[in-house]
């Protein structure tokens, strides 16, 4: 069992990171798991902004709320709750809250 640990990632975002360096020691390849879960926008509403991702793939699952996913080629799309997105990112990607208030809840593999 590994749990969950609280941190920030994008621009001070509150998520909980299920994989870090003692599960990438036995994972191969790399592999992240992070929760978003939170009714405070503060927590989220600086969403990640455009970060490199190197091509590699981002599978999001939305419980409540909205996100938008962007990458540099044109490539984008909002999800809500009960959607999942699949996305092979171009070399830049942004992932950024569609709302400013309310129940933010998601998993991105």
């Amino acid at each position: 069992m590994i749990p969950g640990r609280p941190t920030q990632d994008g621009d001070g975002v509150k998520i909980h990171r299920l994989a870090g360096q003692r599960l990438h020691q036995v994972l191969n390849p790399f592999l992240m798991i992070d929760e978003i879960n939170s009714d405070d926008s503060a927590d989220y509403i600086g969403g990640f902004p455009e970060h490199p991702h190197r091509g590699f793939e981002t599978i999001t699952y939305m419980k409540a709320g909205h996100m938008r996913h962007r990458d540099h080629m044109g490539n984008e799309g909002v999800i809500s709750a009960g959607d999942v997105q699949w996305m092979t990112p171009g070399v830049l990607h942004s992932e950024m809250p569609e709302q400013e208030h309310g129940l933010l809840h998601g998993f991105q593999i």
